[in-house]
């Protein structure tokens, strides 16, 4: 007769720790960094084929060739603050930033 054995359940939390690094560590901050453009990249793609539009349509539309549509929604560049907030007006999508300083927190809309 076979015996089942339990399987233990971590935190994710707990499994960036292990495997990324504990928060303040430079490699954790990487990680954060890469995961917050992965998920801008992200935004803007789903916002543009919730308009139908394509990448060259979009960049139309901001005024950048469609490569750096491409690279903006595949985390290839840091992209320039004005152009990222073009990219949302063009989808006329509303963009929220949260800053957060030590003992304070600035919202900006």
């Amino acid at each position: 007769m076979q015996t089942k054995k339990k399987m233990k359940t971590v935190s994710l939390d707990a499994m960036i720790d292990k495997h990324v690094g504990k928060i303040g560590s430079s490699a954790r901050e990487t990680f954060e960094h890469e995961l917050k453009l992965d998920l801008l990249g992200n935004a803007i793609k789903e916002a543009r084929l919730h308009h139908n539009l394509t990448q060259e349509q979009l960049g139309q539309l901001v005024g950048v060739q469609k490569a750096q549509i491409s690279k903006l929604e595949n985390n290839f560049t840091n992209a320039r603050f004005d152009t990222v907030i073009k990219v949302f007006n063009a989808l006329h999508a509303k963009v929220n930033f949260n800053v957060q300083l030590p003992k304070r927190k600035l919202k900006i809309a």
